[in-house]
């Protein structure tokens, strides 16, 4: 069993916005030479989360309509008489900071539409971190 690891550094422009890494993931699997196992892709912040689904300019538009509407800014959070970003986290938890996917073959195995996404919460920022971890032989 064989693993390797790295780490994407993202910078982000927006308060909210999705990011497409869905190639940058795929180059790593290629260049990993790992035949068979799993890619763990994980953002370690608690103001990101990760997603699959299309990059669909009207699909990224609602979703990202969707997580305002779920998770206000303007709103009571308690968080936010420390840090005025207590929609961030919880939007990141019930999204998810991570995502496994199956290599088969040398191939990420994901679905037809499923590209894999940096969803910011709390941005612009400098540096997002996203770790990509592949455990396989």
């Amino acid at each position: 069993m064989k693993t390797v690891s790295k780490t994407l550094k993202i910078e982000t422009k927006k308060k909210i916005e999705l990011i497409d890494i869905t190639n940058e993931v795929e180059n790593f699997v290629r260049e990993s030479n790992i035949k068979n196992g799993f890619c763990l892709i994980f953002a370690p912040h608690a103001t990101a989360a990760i997603i699959a689904n299309e990059n669909e300019k009207g699909l990224i538009n609602d979703i990202i309509r969707k997580i305002k509407e779920e998770f206000p800014q303007e709103y009571n959070w308690e968080h936010d008489r420390i840090d005025d970003n207590a929609y961030a986290h919880i939007a990141s938890s019930f999204i998810g900071a991570s995502k496994v996917f199956p290599i088969i073959d040398g191939r990420l195995i994901r679905g037809t539409w499923q590209n894999i996404f940096l969803v910011e919460l709390d941005g612009p920022r400098f540096i997002r971190n996203v770790i990509l971890q592949i455990i396989g032989e």
